[in-house]
């Protein structure tokens, strides 16, 4: 059936949101952006905190944002409810000394950054975005848009690459960027320009290859929604939204989004969610409502963590990848992702608490397990039910393409998914 027209214009914003997000530093300072538009405001880790309860804050680490609604009313045992989220996506991640190049090309030296389907890097226009740390000691934001393309080799001189295409991750991953020496020019120049900088300026830099091309809605009653990054940058889009609509009525949770980075490498940093970013956080807003560790504790034990990010929606090509019988579908509503071994932190009851909030924001949810043959991946579920002991479910939307350099997503189930985490933020 046709999509809404209220999802149709998510999908717009989202293409919006991804477009202005090629990096993780980016995504957490739109995050930001949006979220002061919507009257938030920013905190600094140096600074002290206010103490009185009430009040919408946010504070952003290197390339995460933790955002937060404090009820009124709330007290040193409020529960809190995390959503929760990650900024950074698989592709390829500029090394040192990144001028490079061969008979008359000039490349850039990249390695390797997660784990993306390196083919779906191929022939198209790609951005350089990230960080400039610099002399002053400002880092600033740099964005280059189309300036990269990873060409392939002709099937001429190639005639068996229809039988299979592996690619070298050093030696075929270098996308070109311009013609000349190497020698005579310099691929920081062109991010220093970005930034309005100068490229003696850099001491430092974090910078990721991207898809240049912007998100778009086509297929059939509109239901598709292609575009980079939405692993997981449609999850953080959703919290956004959801959070900046957040009115908390009497009794509510603290209400918090929590975007990290790092999820595609395991986590563990110091913005990731295997740090104690959340947990300095949360640490620092109980200690505001009057909390001891005994009282944080009992708080915690009546909270809840929606972690949510991508999951497999059943390929037509490819049915015997998947489960026999659950199998998840674009279009049909997000999904409630259940692994015996924990790669997912959903138990019974928070399966039974995400169909309650389903049910609120009046959403069909699907579920999502994995064939027993192919192992699925993990998620910032369990590491923070580990970290803080919230109870934590691992939800999200079916896509096809995952960690591709350009997604498959359904249009109603990125509206859905905000639609459940304001039901979710509410309480």
């Amino acid at each position: 059936m046709p999509v809404t027209p209220d999802a149709l214009a998510h999908a717009e914003d989202l293409a919006d949101f991804v477009a202005a997000s090629p990096s993780s530093y980016h995504a957490a300072a739109e995050t930001a952006r949006r979220l002061e538009e919507a009257g938030f405001a920013r905190l600094q880790e140096e600074d002290a905190w206010p103490a009185q309860p009430g009040g919408r804050y946010l504070v952003v680490r290197d390339g995460a944002t933790i955002a937060w609604v404090v009820p009124e009313d709330a007290t040193a045992k409020t529960p809190v409810h995390v959503f929760g989220a990650h900024t950074d996506s698989p592709g390829f991640k500029l090394k040192p000394q990144p001028t490079t190049g061969a008979r008359g090309w000039l490349q850039a030296a990249v390695e390797v950054y997660g784990g993306p389907l390196l083919n779906s890097w191929l022939d198209r226009e790609l951005r350089l975005a990230g960080r400039l740390a610099l002399a002053d000691g400002r880092v600033v934001l740099a964005d280059t848009g189309a300036l990269l393309r990873l060409p392939q080799l002709a099937i001429h001189l190639d005639r068996g690459v229809n039988n299979g295409l592996a690619l070298d991750k050093q030696t075929e991953t270098q996308p070109v960027w311009g013609l000349g020496d190497p020698t005579e020019a310099d691929v920081l120049g062109e991010l220093a320009d970005s930034a309005g900088v100068t490229a003696a300026e850099i001491r430092g830099y974090d910078v990721v290859v991207s898809d240049a091309a912007r998100g778009a809605v086509f297929g059939k009653d509109d239901a598709f929604f292609a575009s980079g990054r939405l692993d997981d940058l449609a999850s953080v889009h959703a919290g956004v939204v959801a959070l900046a609509a957040h009115e908390p009525a009497a009794g509510a949770p603290v209400a918090i989004l929590a975007a990290f980075d790092h999820e595609e490498l395991g986590s563990e940093s110091r913005s990731g969610a295997a740090g104690p970013f959340l947990e300095d956080v949360l640490e620092r807003l109980y200690q505001r409502l009057g909390a001891d560790g005994s009282a944080r504790r009992q708080a915690y034990a009546s909270s809840w963590c929606l972690s949510s990010d991508v999951g497999h929606s059943v390929h037509p090509n490819y049915i015997g990848r998947h489960d026999p019988v659950v199998q998840p579908v674009l279009g049909s509503g997000p999904i409630l992702k259940l692994n015996a071994n924990q790669r997912y932190a959903t138990d019974a009851v928070g399966a039974a608490s995400w169909r309650n909030w389903c049910d609120r924001a009046e959403v069909v949810t699907q579920e999502f397990v994995s064939n027993n043959s192919v192992p699925c991946g993990s998620t910032i579920g369990p590491i923070t039910a580990t970290r803080l002991g919230i109870r934590t479910v691992d939800v999200g939307i079916p896509i096809l393409s995952m960690h591709s350099a350009r997604e498959l997503a359904g249009v109603s189930d990125l509206h859905d998914l905000t639609r459940v985490a304001g039901a979710f933020f509410a309480g």
